[in-house]
């Protein structure tokens, strides 16, 4: 279906309405915080189904969802690391950890904001190349095979007390690789943490606890490019509307994932995203799906 644009920004969402929003909210929720990536799933699904591509400013400010879950979610790490960092520098203790771990969240974070501005132009644009569905399989079916060998190569044996800023600094660059659709924020960032060693339910608390920044400054600023783009109430009410369902699906898949990753390993993931994947690179070049 042809793109919807507003002052170049890609608003598809507001013509799918609030019925089909709402359950690509759902969908978005439960895919952005498993390592499967939601922007392949904002594209394959309104694809398949015949529908309109909600656009990747449907996907960016989805991101306040996930934000609100994750929070909600590790609230104890989060007190623990604001509030000690806070008392830290009161006492101009800079060896507290908590102190530590912060400051290494906000320079991990540095990678993907100076990427993603240099990139501004193209992630948001209507037609952007890096959300085509050739760019979506190749880029699963790699993160298949980069989970894998992690899977096989790992360790699992470190805890988050243990980390680093090498370790930060890693998993931070990794998750460069969430600007282009197919990767995966979630997925880049906990194989990398796999990687590192890390268990696999603390390469995850990790790979979340770290991408708060980053999740909340795509999200900021999604919202602040669709109020300059003068959308209008319907679109707001829209976009509330998948937010809200976004944010409870999000809730639930971090749950679900957390108690996955504690008796299980990431093996499904990369079955999933391999023939994901596959079957992408297979539609697109048959001229199934455009």
């Amino acid at each position: 279906m042809a793109e919807v644009c507003t002052q170049g920004i890609d608003t598809g969402f507001v013509a799918l309405g609030y019925g089909k929003v709402a359950f690509l909210g759902v969908v978005q929720g439960i895919t952005e915080l498993l390592p499967i990536s939601s922007t392949a799933h904002m594209r394959i699904i309104p694809a398949v189904l015949g529908w309109q591509d909600p656009g990747s400013a449907f996907s960016a400010a989805m991101q306040m969802a996930a934000l609100f879950a994750v929070i909600s979610y590790f609230w104890g790490d989060m007190r623990d690391i604001v509030f000690g960092s806070a008392k830290a520098v009161m006492r101009r203790d800079f060896t507290n950890w908590h102190f530590r771990f912060a400051a290494w969240i906000v320079l991990a974070t540095m990678p993907i904001v100076i990427c993603g501005l240099l990139l501004s132009g193209i992630l948001n644009q209507c037609g952007s190349p890096l959300r085509s569905l050739l760019v979506i399989g190749l880029s699963s079916l790699l993160m298949a095979v980069l989970l894998a060998i992690a899977e096989m190569r790992a360790r699992h044996t470190r805890t988050i007390d243990h980390v680093s800023l090498f370790d930060a600094m890693c998993v931070g660059c990794a998750q460069v690789g969430a600007l282009i659709a197919g990767v995966s924020r979630s997925g880049s960032t906990l194989t990398a943490a796999l990687f590192l060693g890390l268990k696999r339910e603390e390469a995850a608390r990790f790979s979340f606890l770290l991408g708060v920044p980053a999740i909340a400054l795509a999200g900021l600023k999604e919202f602040f490019e669709l109020w300059k783009a003068h959308l209008d109430g319907h679109g707001w009410s829209v976009l509330a509307l998948g937010l809200a369902m976004g944010t409870v699906s999000s809730f639930a898949a971090i749950w679900g994932l957390m108690r996955f990753l504690e008796r299980f390993s990431s093996w499904p993931f990369v079955i999933y995203r391999a023939i994901m994947g596959l079957s992408l690179i297979v539609a697109f070049s048959l001229g199934w799906l455009t």
